[in-house]
């Protein structure tokens, strides 16, 4: 896959995701907020109107996706869904940390939900699929699950995704070394 640039699109704000509640499979819409910001990618995204466009089947990236101007060309991809958060869906961190002190999701992943290995197995996958996809390709992702992607990208422990962040709507790219094109990196970040 030497070569090739991905264009790792973050949904736009969601009423959970303004009060930091865990959102996995809970299929919610954008804010209004989140409309206005997926809107706003579209003058960016448009330079790159070859690229294969993979999104979530969730509805906040496929509209972030359709509202951006990359609807009609969107491919759905399964495992481009977010972390099913299982028992702490739509719970906040500093709740969960009361009951499990020290928690880190990228260590210990959700009881009824998926693991880091689960999450690292599915980065893995969507990785693995791009090499056939071209060597342009937008996927609309969510927050945790994107920086699971990108650290997975680089070669490192999905561990060590909990050092990224990704803002709503951001725009980040992952590609390769420009002196050594066999080298994955991330080029641009949130």
């Amino acid at each position: 896959m030497s070569g090739a640039t991905i264009t790792l699109i973050r949904h736009g704000q969601t009423a959970w995701s303004l009060s930091g509640q865990h959102t996995g499979m809970t299929d919610i819409p954008l804010t209004r907020q989140g409309e206005l910001e997926a809107a706003g990618l579209a003058p960016f995204l448009q330079r790159n109107s070859d690229a294969v466009v993979l999104t979530s089947p969730l509805q906040r990236a496929r509209q972030t996706c359709a509202l951006a101007g990359r609807g009609d060309a969107a491919i759905i991809e399964p495992d481009l869904v977010e972390w099913n958060y299982g028992d702490y869906e739509g719970r906040l961190s500093v709740d969960i940390r009361r009951e499990r002190p020290g928690w880190a999701i990228f260590r210990d992943g959700c009881p009824g939900g998926e693991s880091p290995t689960d999450i690292a197995a599915r980065a893995d996958r969507v990785i693995a699929g791009l090499a056939r996809r071209g060597d342009s390709i937008m996927l609309f992702s969510h927050g945790q699950f994107a920086c699971s992607l990108a650290a997975r990208w680089i070669g490192l422990d999905i561990r060590e995704a909990e050092h990224l962040a990704l803002d709503t709507a951001s725009i980040s790219v992952l590609g390769h070394s420009r002196s050594r094109p066999e080298t994955p990196v991330i080029a641009l970040w949130n």
